[in-house]
């Protein structure tokens, strides 16, 4: 039996059109199956089966060197009543709004800076990479001396220029060390948002532009009422990738900060790598990194529902 080209088949349907096909559909279809077994294989060692693992720990007591019973909610109704674990989460949603906010306006800006720049184009554009592309540990480690109160040439320059008069701790004071993370994850993430932004705005037409400078509109207007409409599906889909990469952070905030001071400025990786590895409740440091879980599954959803309808219109 034939099927019309575009009609929804379920598997079954697959199966009895496989046993009725010719030979090339036959060894075409078993290659494609050659080519995907392997990717799968990988999904289900390095993505499923860690997944799995990870739910089995967070419902146990398991600690370091001892396999734990099956506790059922204990280990999430422990964190729901536990201090620090709420105020993790208001850090992480902090975090992760203020530097995605901050991410893609500075990437914005850069990136329509870049688009109407005329020479050294490649060049700008090959270093706008280079505090994405260098890694975490190296250029966050340079923060951490730059914020130091003693060698910080973030307190020299603020005291040259008569800003402060005495040295500032960034790291010691729990909004300072918060904001101070903050700047460090916008300066490493700014360059994909202006990277990509400079990607979608190339593919616009600069006729359309024109057409709208034509009926009058000032640069303002073309901006927000042409070019950003236009520049919307490629904004959901890096702000898609910036939040679940913010959200999930942990060696930028681990290296500066560890978490403190007072965990001002723990986020969900931090205190659950805290809780599992330090203090060995592997079950509960599961459970409390498990707990970001239902958080970005909606932001997922939202976004590419919000991305689809777009394509719809």
């Amino acid at each position: 039996m034939k099927h019309l080209p575009g009609q929804k088949r379920g598997i079954s349907a697959r199966f009895r059109h496989l046993r009725t096909a010719s030979a090339s559909e036959r060894r075409e279809w078993l290659f494609a199956l050659a080519l995907l077994t392997p990717a799968c294989l990988m999904l289900a060692i390095f993505v499923a089966y860690p997944f799995g693992r990870g739910i089995w720990l967070s419902f146990s007591d398991t600690l370091i060197g001892r396999e734990g019973a099956f506790v059922g909610l204990s280990n999430f109704v422990k964190l729901w009543h536990d201090s620090i674990f709420q105020r993790t989460t208001q850090n992480t949603f902090i975090y992760t709004a203020a530097a995605t906010v901050l991410k893609l306006a500075l990437g914005m800006a850069v990136a329509v800076m870049l688009n109407m720049l005329i020479g050294f184009k490649r060049l700008l554009r090959a270093s706008m990479l280079l505090p994405w592309i260098i890694p975490t540990v190296l250029s966050t480690l340079a923060w951490k001396w730059m914020f130091d109160p003693t060698f910080s040439i973030v307190n020299w320059i603020l005291y040259r220029l008569g800003f402060i008069n005495v040295r500032v701790d960034w790291l010691g004071g729990p909004v300072a060390a918060m904001w101070s993370v903050i700047l460090v994850n916008v300066w490493r993430g700014m360059p994909f948002f202006a990277i990509t932004l400079l990607a979608g705005l190339q593919t616009i037409s600069p006729e359309i532009q024109d057409a709208a400078a034509i009926d009058g509109a000032n640069a303002w207007q073309r901006f927000w009422r042409v070019t950003w409409p236009l520049l919307m599906p490629v904004t959901m889909v890096v702000m898609l990738f910036s939040v679940i990469q913010t959200f999930a952070d942990f060696q930028l905030v681990y290296i500066l900060t560890g978490g403190g001071p007072v965990n001002s400025t723990h986020l969900f990786a931090t205190y659950a790598y805290q809780i599992g590895v330090q203090t060995g409740k592997l079950g509960e440091g599961a459970a409390t990194s498990l707990a970001m879980f239902p958080f970005l599954f909606l932001v997922v959803v939202f976004q590419l529902w919000y991305v689809r309808r777009d394509e719809g219109r």
